[in-house]
Formats: structure tokens, sequence, C-alpha cells
């Protein structure tokens, strides 16, 4: 490993062909190296090594690649949207890792080519910042960027996540989005911004929000904390409709990961959280309603269990 090059990767994420051939490296050793798995081509003209790119995660990666596209930008750029969305940690669930969003700052036309996709945008002072050393949109703006490039589930989503982790605020949100003029998906922007809730602790639980939205049920209240006989907080639930005696609780792998003690495998994890579910539903007399990843695609069907376990709300 050539700690010159080694050194371009700890300051810049990768480090690019002109400079490896300014470092003696001519194009046959370079493809040689690729070839073999000690270097990676992260896009043309951009490397990393390959033992560090094998325990990347796919977000890792995708921060790499980012790095990349904004060090060979021939004019000066941001990070922005889904680019900026990863760099703060955010899930980006279903969405492409291929492509590298950039904000010019000279506001001319953006294009898009070889995985590089540039917006037009009028950048205040204070929409960028430098996140990990790279110019990035504060996440108020990679917020409101997010709802131009996707639909209102996937929005949601994301702009819940920037919400629960203190990232940004609703109105924060709220007053960025009035300054922004001219931007599109003015109507769709109104009504995520009615629909996220920073409460929402993962992708499934505001998945399941939008789910009892899209299905005309009453809005249910996110992270509820159950209370015991003497007042103290003794659990929470992912949604739940207090009035109509329902709660609802979403499995997913996460999860049960993370809530899994030590020394304790799946299936004792599982048993537990049955347990933690009858103790709740013998204290406040609700209902539980259990749903994972594969409901969601069957909202329909879910909304009718759930409306089957309403109670009549008393006159």
């Amino acid at each position: 490993m050539d700690p010159r090059l080694h050194a371009l990767i700890e300051l810049h994420g990768v480090f690019l062909r002109k400079e490896a051939v300014e470092l003696g490296y001519h194009d046959h050793a370079i493809a040689s190296y690729v070839r073999r798995g000690m270097w990676v081509r992260v896009r043309r003209g951009a490397y990393v090594f390959g033992v560090a790119w094998d325990r990347l995660s796919e977000a890792d990666r995708y921060a790499v690649l980012c790095r990349a596209g904004l060090r060979q930008a021939r004019t000066g750029a941001v990070l922005s949207h889904l680019s900026a969305l990863n760099a703060y940690g955010a899930p980006l669930w279903d969405q492409p890792f291929d492509i590298v969003h950039l904000t010019r700052r000279d506001r001319r036309t953006g294009r898009k080519e070889a995985g590089i996709q540039q917006h037009r945008g009028v950048l205040l002072p204070q929409d960028v910042t430098e996140r990990n050393g790279v110019p990035t949109v504060v996440p108020v703006r990679a917020a409101l960027e997010i709802i131009t490039l996707t639909n209102v589930e996937h929005a949601v989503v994301e702009i819940d996540w920037l919400l629960h982790n203190r990232h940004t605020t609703l109105d924060a949100l709220r007053t960025r989005y009035q300054q922004m003029t001219h931007w599109p998906h003015t109507l769709r922007a109104e009504l995520v911004l009615r629909l996220v809730d920073g409460r929402s602790e993962s992708v499934g639980e505001s998945r399941a929000r939008y789910l009892c939205w899209t299905q005309g049920l009453p809005a249910p209240v996110p992270n509820y904390p159950i209370l015991g006989p003497d007042g103290s907080e003794i659990a929470r639930v992912d949604l739940a409709w207090p009035e109509l005696g329902v709660f609802l609780e979403f499995d997913g792998k996460v999860k049960y990961q993370r809530y899994l003690a030590a020394d304790e495998d799946v299936t004792e994890c599982v048993l537990r959280e049955k347990e933690r579910e009858s103790m709740i539903c013998e204290l406040t007399g609700w209902r539980c309603i259990r749903i994972g990843w594969a409901d969601l695609y069957r909202p329909s069907d879910v909304a009718a269990r759930i409306r089957r376990l309403f109670r009549p709300v008393a006159a």
C-alpha cells in the first residue's frame, strides 16, 4: 500500500488517475492493480484500495462514490439531495446508490451524465456546511430536496429520520420551504410536511404511518408511552390509537437485533417481546396488531385488520 496514495485517500476519500500517474504509475500498472483487486475503480479515473473497499457497507461505498464525483466536478459544487442525506446517515430506503447528486454553486443549469446529476439552485450562505470534510447542503435543505426526487412515502421516511435524529426541526423545514420560490412539486412538499413526524424511530414505523394515511385510518400516535399503575413509563409501542384501544407493533429484523440482550438469541428475544405484548394488553385492555415488511405491500388487507380491532368510541 503506497503511503502517498493512502494519504490522498485519507484526505479526499479517493485518489485520481492523474495523481497516480504523477506518482509514477502508468496506465498498464493501474489496469493490473485493478484486475488483481488491489485497487478498485470507484468511477472512471477515481480509485481506492481493494482491501478497504471490501469492508465498506453499501452506504459507505456510496459516500466514496460521492466524494469521487465531487472531486472530479469541473465546476464548484456541493453534495445535495440523496448524496447529502447519505452523508448525514439517513436510511435511503429503496433509493439508488449509483447516482451522485451535486448542486452547482454558479446557478447554471445542471446535467446528468456518467453517474453524476448536477442540479441548479440558489444556494444561500446558510444552506451549505462541511460534513466529514466535504461541502454539503445542510439537513433542512437536503430534506426539502428529496421531495423533488421521489414520491411522498419515500420522502416521509427520510425526513422522519432527520427529525427523529434532531438534524432539523419541522419549524425549520417550514420556514426554509417558504423561502424556496419556483421549486418543483410544491403541492407534494406541502403534503409531506403535514405527514412527517419525528417520533417515528424506523423506516418500518414511518411506512406503517403512511399506510394508515393512504387507507383513511385515524392517525396513530407514534412511539406511544405505556404507563404502569404508579404512573411511570414501563414500555413504548410503535403506533397507538388510545381512544380506539389498539396498538401496532412493526416487526423487522433490525428491531429484534436492536433489542437483543447479551447472550440472548433471536428466539429468546421474540419470546420476550411476546411477553411484553401480553403485559401491555393486560394493563391497558387494548388489542395488538403486528405487521412486517411484507404487510406493507398489502395496505388494504392491513387496514382491514386494524379496523376490525377498533372499538366503538364511547358517546
